[in-house]
């Protein structure tokens, strides 16, 4: 290459890298907001376009923005609006699970890139139809599962690869805490909410304030539950620790038991999920006074017949199995801002600087896990799954939950 072409490939490569990205925001609620702050604090963005069924949180995205950049976005309650705007780079969607699918596909369509919160969809039929659309288009998507970037957990990680807790025979995952249910009573949505927007595809239901915005991560038909709104990170680091596939079968067990009549997924719950290489146990409990060891409420332990080893987001302890040998405990410091990197990565992605590391692909696998863990505990018997057709085998009233029917006139991708 000679020093003109040099020159004038640096450059190019150098205004690239000064550009803003033009970037669009579909889902303007808590995490929405928490994304692109990320995205801000990243630098080199701007925001052209949100979307939201709610007026105010358009209003409150814009005020956050305008501040940030200078500029007020376009705001519109239709997300194909936001995907029209031209000239845009990649969009964030951080709406609730029912409402991935359909918006990301439609944004692989324009073969746009795409930063996807988890869990990537509502049920495991979705998100075959989200991975298909992804081959196809063949865009940048980094999917959400932002402990993927904890350095504790990946330190465990290389500890556990090493050997150094030898024969992992079981490995239990946690997230213990106090639910605090809002009220449920049904009532008039919030004028500035279109409340048969924001169902889209998921059944008719009555709004109240327990199942609307933030509220709706403990509701059947919208969250799914505690396993798969806040489980599905630690899960997934796990599978991601131990090289973990799909699990062989999977069986569930406990109700709502402080809660019932105030949310419909369980507040008592363990799952057993049985792998080639070892299980995972899955236990969670949303009451409670205090935590005989709080340290541990959140986090995985895997068990060794050489050692034990806890991981946390920023923490990792290894319990020798000799007796009189010293924990050995390793906090990350600084600690690691998880969704700052996780959302680096993916727009280093997108100035084709690197690659997005949560495929489609993988973070269904982690997905499906859990969904298949409700599954479970919805019918109270164990399910079989084979990997190689991605079925429920022998149980065909199980099976029929692999993929919710959508409320008119919104058809399901996968049908």
């Amino acid at each position: 290459m000679n020093r003109r072409v040099f020159l004038a490939t640096a450059g190019s490569a150098l205004i690239a890298q000064e550009r803003r990205l033009k970037l669009g925001l579909i889902g303007a609620g808590w995490y929405g907001i928490v994304d692109a702050q990320a995205a801000y604090k990243a630098g080199g963005v701007e925001f052209a376009a949100v979307a939201d069924a709610d007026t105010k949180m358009l209003d409150d995205a814009a005020a956050l923005m305008e501040k940030a950049q200078g500029s007020r976005p376009k705001l519109t309650k239709r997300y194909e609006e936001v995907l029209e705007t031209p000239g845009l780079d990649g969009v964030i969607i951080a709406t609730p699970p029912h409402w991935h699918a359909l918006p990301f596909i439609a944004a692989c369509k324009r073969k746009l890139p795409v930063y996807m919160e988890k869990p990537l969809a509502y049920d495991i039929r979705e998100g075959q139809a989200m991975i298909k659309a992804a081959k196809a288009a063949g865009n940048i998507v980094q999917v959400g599962f932002q402990r993927r970037q904890s350095e504790a957990f990946k330190q465990a990680a290389d500890f556990i690869g090493s050997g150094g807790a030898g024969t992992i025979v079981q490995a239990d995952v946690q997230i213990h805490y106090t639910a605090v249910p809002l009220d449920n009573t049904p009532q008039a949505p919030p004028p500035t909410l279109d409340w048969e927007l924001w169902l889209g595809p998921a059944p008719k239901m009555s709004y109240s304030p327990n199942v609307g915005h933030k509220s709706w991560r403990l509701e059947k038909n919208i969250g799914n539950g505690h396993l798969v709104d806040w489980g599905i990170h630690p899960m997934d680091a796990t599978r991601k620790a131990l090289g973990l596939d799909m699990p062989k079968w999977v069986n569930a067990a406990g109700g709502t038991y402080l809660y019932k009549g105030r949310i419909t997924t369980p507040d008592t719950l363990t799952a057993h999920f049985e792998f080639d290489r070892c299980p995972i146990v899955w236990r969670h409990r949303l009451w409670g006074s205090a935590e005989f060891s709080p340290e541990t409420q959140n986090g995985v332990f895997f068990y060794g017949d050489k050692a034990t080893v806890f991981a946390a987001d920023q923490r990792w302890v290894v319990i020798p199995r000799e007796k009189g040998t010293e924990r050995q405990a390793h906090d990350i410091k600084p600690a690691t801002d998880m969704g700052l990197k996780h959302m680096q990565e993916w727009l280093a992605a997108v100035r084709g600087q690197g690659k997005a590391g949560c495929t489609v692909e993988d973070a269904w696998k982690s997905t499906a896990m859990v969904q298949l863990g409700m599954i479970a505990y919805n019918h109270k018997r164990a399910i079989a799954w084979d990997a190689a057709s991605a079925k429920i085998v022998g149980d065909p009233a199980a099976a029929k939950d692999l993929m919710r029917p959508y409320r008119a006139p919104y058809k399901h991708p996968f049908a």
